[in-house]
């Protein structure tokens, strides 16, 4: 049987300030550190979505689409991840098709290449614009369920 290597993700530039920082992590901040990231062999960074964009814009005063392209420009051997809240996209309300559609296609076109996409209510219908969205623009596509396990949540 063939062995099937194991795929890393890196979530520090999206995951880890944003548990952490509240997403207050700068493009200044960050940039030190990419040339050594890009030297390892991650299947993928993510770097975007989840509270990324709206934190750029209402805290840190940078232009989100700007900290992405950097991002493309600085990590030339990584492929850029986005956590991506299906119709909510990167807000916190449902959005229409049209709106969904057309940020995932610029989305891609600034240097996002996969899309992990998942609805807080694991509601599928939620997630069905996204992913076709993310399928006909290219990108790898993953769809994701949420869960917790807590006593609160037993």
């Amino acid at each position: 049987m063939a062995k099937k290597p194991i795929k890393i993700t890196e979530v520090v530039l999206r995951d880890a300030h944003q548990s952490l920082l509240a997403t207050r992590m700068t493009m200044d901040e960050m940039r030190p550190i990419l040339p050594e990231m890009d030297k390892i062999p991650y299947f993928s960074v993510e770097c975007w979505g989840g509270a990324t964009f709206d934190s750029c814009i209402r805290f840190l005063d940078e232009d989100p689409w700007e900290r992405l392209r950097i991002l493309r420009k600085e990590l030339p051997h990584q492929k850029l991840q986005m956590l991506f809240r299906g119709q909510n996209m990167l807000g916190y309300r449902p959005y229409a098709d049209d709106a969904v559609e057309y940020f995932v296609k610029k989305s891609v076109a600034n240097g996002i290449d996969v899309i992990r996409i998942f609805d807080a209510l694991n509601d599928a219908r939620n997630l069905q614009t996204a992913i076709k969205s993310a399928n006909k623009e290219g990108a790898h596509v993953q769809g994701c369920i949420s869960y917790t396990l807590s006593p609160v949540h037993n």
